[in-house]
């Protein structure tokens, strides 16, 4: 269980094809409730895409390494790229954590985690940044997510939910990343910090007495601080 929660592994995987999957890794228990999900967006109007899926800890602890050497820009909470020169080694890990999760905490190490967008009202050409002008009101996105909104509150998202729907201090709000709950939610009972911790102290990991010192303190605030079922 340890390697599927740190992202070590495949095993629990399914690869999904069809339109907007392009190939996309998603845990096998979840294959299933997002084409339902997907297929009710259909009849809506909607082409509900996955723009990102499955993510190792490989590829998520290249994306910390190069936003803790400035190779990645580092957002603001208004998504605005931050002068990483002037941040305490503190500060800069709560910094690319408001965007970024830690390799080996990010829900997409699960697979039951994804984020979408409508292929519909896509541009031809564009490329999909992840940020919240695309999905608030009057983005590209917005309606898709107006009505995934619906569906949740009314409890007929096939399971889905938002575990980052709002500011609680912790991660950005992201509208664009769905969760599986009932899967996510088996997987995240079983995580806990000592786990995290060993992972990480056996990683080449910029940034990691720091992190590893303050641990504790970024798993409350990051790691579990998220909606952790549909209200």
């Amino acid at each position: 269980m340890h390697d599927i929660l740190t992202g070590s592994t495949e095993r629990h995987l399914c690869e999904a094809r069809g339109a907007g999957l392009a190939g996309a890794r998603i845990h096998r228990d979840v294959l299933s409730p997002f084409l339902a999900l997907q297929a009710d967006a259909a009849r809506a109007g909607f082409e509900l895409a996955v723009v990102s899926s499955f993510r190792d800890f490989s590829r998520q602890l290249s994306i910390w390494n190069r936003k803790a050497r400035g190779e990645l820009p580092v957002l603001d909470s208004d998504a605005h790229p931050l002068d990483i020169a002037v941040l305490s080694e503190s500060d800069l890990i709560h910094a690319i954590m408001r965007w970024s999760a830690l390799p080996g905490a990010s829900r997409h190490h699960w697979g039951t985690d994804i984020d979408v967008f409508d292929a519909r009202t896509r541009p031809d050409g564009y490329e999909i940044e992840l940020i919240p002008e695309e999905v608030e009101s009057g983005g590209m996105f917005a309606p898709l997510h107006e009505w995934l909104d619906a569906r949740i509150a009314q409890g007929n998202a096939h399971g889905f939910f938002r575990p980052y729907d709002r500011d609680r201090g912790g991660v950005a709000p992201e509208r664009w990343h769905l969760s599986h709950g009932p899967t996510a939610t088996r997987l995240m009972d079983s995580f806990s910090v000592g786990t995290l911790h060993a992972t990480l102290e056996a990683a080449d990991l910029e940034l990691r007495s720091t992190v590893l010192d303050d641990l504790e303190v970024l798993w409350e605030r990051y790691v579990v601080n998220v909606q952790r079922t549909p209200e």
